[in-house]
Formats: structure tokens, sequence, C-alpha cells
């Protein structure tokens, strides 16, 4: 593979020191970045591939003892060589890999101090390569979890605020869709993720699947405008409704409420009804703000014209003052 022409620990991005939670950390985070169905760029698939192999090494603690005593020709060295040596020498600590090629003494790869017959006879004297029982590959490689994935998904703020269950179709790889039953928790805001556990990749050799993480998105509204868990409607009101005060009903994702608009009320202003917002299951709810717009009649009746000709007679009033 390429990545055996690398060092694992580079293609991890991890030091040599690692401990195995960094290493899998390391794995998953750049499992799930170049996934071929998550990532269709070039060269993605191969990132992927190289990062299961250095992975399938170094999460092993014997595969990664072996990898770290002779680089690259790993694989060559029988499993048993360190209890087969017996009283023979071991490899120096000099031995143990610093690059691609380090660390062999001689032109056969290794250095003198490990007992070349010994290994080969091991290697082409039908050694058994499998592991009874299963759980790994002819390496002794164990199970390799599967890698997290993500995927969107776009909601009404109906759906933000209500929550429910919900069946959604996602694009796989090779042009194939899987569904999903989704429970969207009530008051999910934008940006948001949903964990379906178990639903992302496919672990290798009997691992366990990764996650699938659904973000959120809501979609835009008529009506409503989203920020975070707040809710703005715009609540149009009477000219006389706003000058005088007025009980007026505002439409909610929840239902219908009545606010009530202060005397003297112009647009633009935000009426806070605490609590009206998005739901929050881990704390308090957002806020709904009935922001008032004045609408007039686009045809008023003889007498509304009647009326407002009387007003701009009697009244002194400027709304544009003195600029």
């Amino acid at each position: 593979m390429v990545a055996d022409r690398r060092d694992f620990y580079e293609v991890l991005g991890v030091p040599r020191t690692a401990t195995a939670e960094e290493i899998q950390r390391a794995y998953r985070t750049l499992a799930r970045r170049n996934h071929p169905d998550v990532n269709k760029e070039p060269g993605a698939e191969d990132r992927f591939k190289d990062v299961t192999e250095a992975y399938d090494v170094l999460s092993d603690p014997k595969s990664r003892r072996k990898y770290d005593r002779f680089g690259a020709q790993w694989r060559q060295v029988p499993d048993d060589v360190d209890q087969r040596a017996g009283a023979r020498p071991r490899a120096s600590a000099g031995a143990g890999y610093t690059g691609p090629g380090a660390g062999f003494g001689g032109p056969g790869g290794f250095g003198e101090e490990v007992d070349i017959e010994d290994l080969l006879g091991s290697i082409f004297g039908g050694r058994a390569g499998g592991v009874p029982g299963g759980g790994g590959d002819s390496f002794g490689r164990g199970a390799v979890p599967g890698a997290d994935t993500e995927a969107e998904i776009t909601i009404s703020v109906e759906d933000a605020y209500h929550g429910g269950r919900r069946r959604i179709t996602l694009a796989g790889g090779a042009g194939r869709t899987r569904e999903y039953e989704v429970n969207i928790p009530a008051g999910v805001i934008d940006g948001q993720r949903i964990r379906l556990a178990g639903q992302g990749s496919a672990g290798a050799r009997g691992g366990s699947p990764g996650d699938l993480y659904l973000v959120v998105h809501i979609a835009p509204h008529p009506r409503y405008k989203l920020s975070g868990r707040d809710i703005t409607v715009e609540t149009p009101v009477a000219p006389w409704e706003a000058a005088l005060g007025a009980t007026v009903p505002v439409e909610t994702p929840g239902g219908p409420v009545r606010v009530d608009v202060p005397p003297g009320t112009s647009s633009g202003r935000r009426l806070r009804l605490r609590g009206r917002g998005l739901p929050n299951p881990r704390g308090s709810p957002g806020d709904l703000y009935a922001e008032i717009k004045i609408m007039v009649p686009a045809q008023p009746s003889d007498a509304e014209r009647r009326l407002f000709e009387e007003l701009a007679t009697v009244s002194s009033y400027n709304p544009r003052g003195d600029r």
C-alpha cells in the first residue's frame, strides 16, 4: 500500500509517543474527512486507505511494537521473533524505525544482531499466517472501527419548534440512497448536529460502524426570522391601533397569541414575548419578538379619506422632526 512507503505516524499526524486514544482520535478525524462518501476530491480515497492502513498497524500494540522496531519491513518479521530468539542477541535499539528504510544494518534490510536464518526459516517454513479465532487478517491486525460521517438535512421552523420523527433519504456512494428514521428534538437550532449511532461507515474486519451526524439547517420562512432560539415575527397594525394602543393577534409556531400594543407605537418597535421562542430541553427557551409594522389602507373609503384629511389639518405632529 502507499502508506507502507511513509511513516505511519506521519500519515496520522501524531508523534511516535502518541497514546492509543490520540491515535484513534486522529484516525476518526482523518477518515471522516477523506471518506469517499463524503469527500469527492481526487486522491481522497487513496488518503482514506492510507489512514486506515496506518491505523491498522498503530492501533494494535503488538504490530505497533514490531513497526517501531523494524519500520517499513515489519511485515517480514515473524510475530514470535522475540520469543524464538532465545539466547541469541536481539536487534539493537538502533534498529528502531526513524524513517523509510532506516535502522537496518545490511543489504538484506536487517541489522546484524538479528539471526537471518531464523527469520527466513519462519517466513518460508510453512508458518501459519492467520490468527486463530478470527477478529483479524493474515497479518494479525485487529478490528478497525468505521469512520464517522456527516450529512445535511433541512427542516422547517415548525419542525424545529415541535420536533418529532421524520423519515429522510440521503444519497450514498455509487448512486445509492438510504432511508433513516430520525427523531428531531424539539428546539433544535440551525447548525446543531443530530447523532445516529452506528449509522456511519462500516468497520473493517468485524469493527463496529461509525456514527452518522446530521447537520441541521432551518429553511427560510415567509413569516418567521430566527436568531438562535429567538423568533421575530412581523406584526401589522392599523394607524389608529398604533396611535391609541390595542391588543392584536400574533401567529407563532406554537399557535396564536395576543399582544398588547402600547399607545404611540411606531413601526419597527419590537415587543418581547418571553419564552415564546424555540424550546430548549436543557435550559430557558428563546423569546418571540412581535415587530410592529403600521399598515394603511391601499384604497381608503371616502369616510376614511375625510378622517385622514381632518387629522392632517388638526395634527401638529411631524414624524421627520427637524431633519
